[in-house]
């Protein structure tokens, strides 16, 4: 594939999470690696430290890097996997937003030994709910999709609400699809642990230094392609989790709260917080 193509389909959605989207921009690094290049791959799409933290560390040594961070990516989500997939037990429920390839594995994985339900949101306008709902369902595993605003009932007899994330914030407030906080609020209000499963090269040390985490907006047409005249039509596409409504972070570092995945990530990857204006 060719970089141009690397970069017209991570822009269209075709290649969607953030840890696949940081892959296919380490694969296209390896194609072109001229300041041009970078800068487009790092503005391809916003709320992605992941994507931007990768090419850093592929920069350092752009002829080992490249692999190494493939290899990363490959053997955390293993990690993560397996630390999470004990978060679930015997008869549970398990609520999930949106596709995170992670936490499908986690469920996966879960599924070998154990079993329970999930239930999961459509996740509107570009319904990433159903790729979740299709992938449990091929394994076998019991899932109900609901509509978004049908949450709530999703979540009420849930055990666990277990979603990914496209930032962690030095604020400790964690970035993920739209709706994310409105879950998180309800499954506080019934006492259902949330926890966010990520690699630690999700967090933006930018953030540190007052720098914001840009959070992506999308065309409207995803939303009504022809409204009405006058309507005008918001598509956001991500929101901010307040770290009160968030039980833990379950990454390849282990499952900490906020403070101490981001004392854990310092220790881990110390080049991260390097050279940060």
């Amino acid at each position: 594939m060719s970089f141009e193509q690397i970069c017209k389909d991570i822009k269209s959605l075709k290649i969607q999470g953030a840890v696949n989207v940081a892959k296919a921009g380490v694969q296209a690094l390896k194609l072109k690696n001229d300041p041009k290049s970078i800068k487009k791959l790092i503005n391809l799409r916003a709320t992605e430290p992941a994507l931007r933290n990768a090419i850093n560390f592929c920069l350092k040594d752009i002829k080992k890097n490249p692999d190494k961070a493939l290899k990363h990516f490959e053997e955390t989500k293993k990690k993560i996997i397996k630390i999470g997939a004990r978060k679930i037990h015997e008869g549970s429920i398990v609520f999930t937003h949106c596709h995170s390839s992670t936490v499908t594995g986690i469920i996966l994985e879960a599924a070998k030994t154990k079993k329970f339900e999930v239930h999961c949101t459509e996740t509107r306008p570009r319904y990433q709910g159903r790729i979740t709902a299709k992938e449990l369902s091929d394994a076998g595993i019991p899932v109900t999709l609901f509509v978004d605003s049908g949450a709530r009932y999703a979540l009420k007899k849930a055990d666990i609400m277990l979603i990914g994330a496209d930032a962690i914030l030095s604020s400790g407030k964690v970035a993920n699809k739209i709706g994310s906080e409105l879950f998180a609020e309800i499954a506080k209000r019934y006492d259902i642990p949330v926890f966010i499963c990520a690699d630690a090269w999700k967090f933006n040390t930018m953030t540190i230094w007052g720098y914001e985490e840009k959070l992506e907006r999308r065309d409207a047409k995803e939303v009504w392609p022809k409204p009405p005249k006058g309507v005008k039509i918001s598509n956001i596409a991500f929101e901010l989790v307040h770290p009160d409504l968030i039980t833990g972070v379950i990454s390849e570092l282990g499952v900490y709260n906020l403070d101490g995945f981001i004392a854990e990530a310092k220790k881990a990857y110390p080049w991260m917080f390097e050279n940060v204006p």
